[in-house]
């Protein structure tokens, strides 16, 4: 017993695969025939299982009359066709896999792309991939996402800036830093940043938009006085709205067709924060994985317009 349970391990599906069709078909000629084989290669086959098993699975009584299955035979067949049914379903769950029709996905993302970007993506995923499932974790601390991705809780993630060396990543588009005002506080178009350091200012707690904002500011001599500070982009919004003061922000964090604010251009400009979509290095995407990419891309173009500076509204 302990041998012949060693011994199965030695099975292979063609074996498998010729048992079911000589039972079917009663001839290993008709066998040969249905699976595309000769009939000495079916033949081999079933030598080879009997040896296997170390039993004889059909009695050959010779001549042109059908093979029958011994009593070894019949419950070894109830056996395959169970076992060749399963390898069946697997691969049918792998060709949904390998198309992208079902499979699971963890995206990294933070505030703001999650509240303009991420939904066209999803919903395109959606559309497209209903089987699909797909999990977000945000967090607005880029060494979060990082640490995330690192210990492979996040397939992907959306990140600022192109961490070259530590993951790989593309390029999306380039986001401008802008001035939101209230309406008229401003003449329409860029604002000196002479003309901003005289004004109270909102800002968000130390996140890395934060940091490039600040630095971007005091590059130019300007040294933000802050009177609130929220890393909610609609909190920040409104409190210029309600004047407690004006914020330069990322042009993706805020509505643009909001007629409660203005945004103006910043003169002269800070660097540009980039987004990007980034993922661990040397590790294979998954056909959904690199479907998301994909429509990550192609739809991040329509957000390449976006970074074009907007006239203020009067």
């Amino acid at each position: 017993m302990l041998m012949l349970m060693s011994n199965l391990r030695d099975l292979e599906i063609r074996h498998l695969t010729a048992l079911d069709a000589v039972a079917s078909e009663g001839t290993f000629a008709r066998a040969a025939d249905k699976l595309g084989y000769t009939q000495s290669a079916i033949s081999q086959q079933i030598a080879s299982l009997e040896k296997v098993v170390d039993a004889k699975v059909f009695d050959r009584p010779g001549g042109p009359r059908p093979v029958t299955l011994t009593p070894f035979g019949e419950q070894l067949l109830v056996a395959s066709r169970d076992m060749l049914k399963r390898v069946d379903c697997m691969a049918e769950d792998l060709n949904r896999f390998r198309t992208g029709t079902v499979g699971r996905l963890t995206i990294g993302t933070f505030q703001s792309v999650s509240a303009t970007l991420l939904p066209l993506v999803l919903g395109r995923m959606r559309d497209t991939h209903p089987d699909v499932e797909i999990r977000v974790f945000e967090n607005d601390l880029d060494d979060q996402l990082e640490v995330a991705m690192t210990r492979g809780e996040l397939d992907m993630s959306f990140v600022v800036g192109e961490m070259a060396g530590r993951f790989e990543s593309r390029h999306l588009f380039d986001d401008p830093f802008v001035l939101v005002a209230r309406p008229d506080q401003f003449a329409p178009g860029p604002v000196s940043l002479v003309d901003i350091s005289r004004e109270p200012m909102i800002g968000q707690h130390h996140n890395s938009c934060q940091i490039m904002n600040e630095t971007g500011l005091r590059a130019h001599g300007l040294d933000p006085k802050y009177v609130f500070r929220t890393n909610d982009n609609v909190a920040t919004a409104a409190m210029v709205r309600a004047g407690m003061g004006v914020a330069v922000m990322p042009l993706l964090c805020v509505e643009p067709d909001d007629p409660r604010i203005s945004l103006h251009p910043l003169d002269p400009p800070i660097p540009d924060r980039s987004i990007y979509i980034a993922w661990r290095p040397g590790r294979t995407l998954s056909p959904v994985a690199e479907r998301f990419l994909e429509l990550a891309l192609e739809i991040s173009a329509e957000f390449v317009d976006r970074t074009v500076p907007v006239p203020a509204l009067a």
